[in-house]
This record gives C-alpha cells, structure tokens and sequence, in this order.
C-alpha cells in the first residue's frame, strides 16, 4: 500500500516523542499489509470527522487517515494524542 503523507502530518511528527516515532514506523510496516490489523485498532471516526479512519500507537497517540476508494492508497492527515480529534 502506498502511504501519502499531508503536510500537517509532517509537522505534527516531528513534535512527537522519539519513542512514537519509532512505535509509528514498526506499526507502519503492519500497516502496509493490512490497514485493518487488530494490532492497531483502527476505527471508524464520528461528528466532524466521519469518513476518516484512525488507528492507535500505543495508547496515547492516534493517525488519522482515509483509504483511496480502491484501498491501494492511503492519506495520513494527522497524528497526536485525543487533541487531534477536535
């Protein structure tokens, strides 16, 4: 799967503890092979966000993203703690 990353995701990492950084890229990998893997726990968004999916690193810090309608990509908007749902 091919992984697109906005701008404000790219800010927003490097704002992250390196820890989660280093938690994000080994979830990335899981990720890439299968977006719906238990071990992330990826759900469905609600409210001003439906349409958008997020999944967990770790269980402070979220992703946001949303899949091309063939699922072959996938758009991460977003990552951070709960804040970033507001």
């Amino acid at each position: 799967m091919k992984i697109i990353y906005s701008s404000k995701f790219a800010r927003e990492y490097k704002k992250v503890p390196d820890d989660i950084k280093d938690l994000a890229e080994q979830l990335e990998s899981t990720f890439r092979h299968d977006p719906f893997n238990s071990k992330l726990k990826t759900h469905k968004l609600e409210g001003r966000l439906t349409g958008f999916l997020a999944f967990s690193i770790g269980y402070k810090y979220r992703i946001i993203f949303e899949l091309s309608d063939d699922g072959k990509v996938a758009y991460f908007h977003s990552i951070g703690d709960h804040d970033i749902y507001q």
